[in-house]
């Protein structure tokens, strides 16, 4: 089982439990106690991903792009904004929270740079890891919606604890791993971590993962994250030392 550093898992981060997985993402459940989450941070149920105690908040003035743009990242990890969606009515943007694929998210792409995440004002607060990782909050429509998990400066893993975001064939947090059973077929499959004691649902592709863990206090999905199998399915299988 996925275990952060003792400086996130003190933070409350969220694991938002999803009543409805059709429930519109600006929908804010009222709080409720504190949870630890079987593959990310503890956790609030209920309410969106919140700054933990000890984070750095990372806010660069002026950097903030203008309201109603976007981000694109290229391979090399530059970020740049997007015109094109400046133009476009709220409703027609909303494919930058609803999906999360292999790829990332609006301008959290997996690979992108953190330093250049930084500058285009994309990053809320930062929470060191284990063995060199940074924890990150999201900004603008984004933010209480994704959290981000950055290895030698690079973007390695997107997560969420609400639905939406769901996943390009329409699978979310708040399904049972029956449900992702029907929507995945053959392409995907439940995997236990090395220590028996975790379950979850994995979809490979190509070199990345969807990954699809367990709720703390009620059956099917709490946590779904994706990024490369070297990181993500490795966390899930081994957990972590710290």
């Amino acid at each position: 089982m996925n275990r952060l550093s003792s400086v996130v898992v003190a933070g409350a981060l969220a694991l938002a439990t999803v009543g409805a997985v059709a429930a519109p993402a600006a929908a804010r459940p009222e709080a409720a106690p504190a949870v630890a989450g079987p593959a990310g941070p503890a956790a609030t149920a209920g309410t969106a991903p919140a700054m933990p105690a000890g984070a750095v908040a990372v806010r660069p003035v002026g950097a903030v792009p203008a309201a109603g743009t976007a981000s694109l990242v290229d391979p090399a990890g530059t970020v740049a904004p997007d015109r094109s969606v400046a133009t476009r009515p709220a409703a027609a943007r909303g494919w930058q929270v609803e999906v999360l694929s292999v790829r990332g998210t609006g301008p959290y792409r997996i690979g992108a740079r953190l330093d250049r995440l930084v500058a285009a004002g994309r990053i809320d607060w930062t929470a060191p890891g284990c063995a060199g990782v940074v924890h990150a909050g999201a900004t603008g429509e984004w933010a209480g919606v994704v959290l981000l998990a950055f290895r030698q400066g690079r973007l390695v893993e997107v997560g969420t604890a609400t639905a939406p975001p769901r996943s390009p064939a329409g699978a979310a947090v708040g399904m049972s791993f029956a449900e992702l059973e029907r929507i995945y077929g053959p392409r995907g499959a439940l995997i236990s971590n090395d220590a028996g004691d975790a379950t979850a649902y994995l979809v490979r592709i190509g070199t990345r993962v969807e990954l699809f863990t367990g709720h703390p206090i009620r059956p099917g999905v709490g946590y779904f994250q994706v990024g490369p199998a070297s990181y993500v399915e490795r966390n899930f299988r081994q957990g972590t030392t710290c």
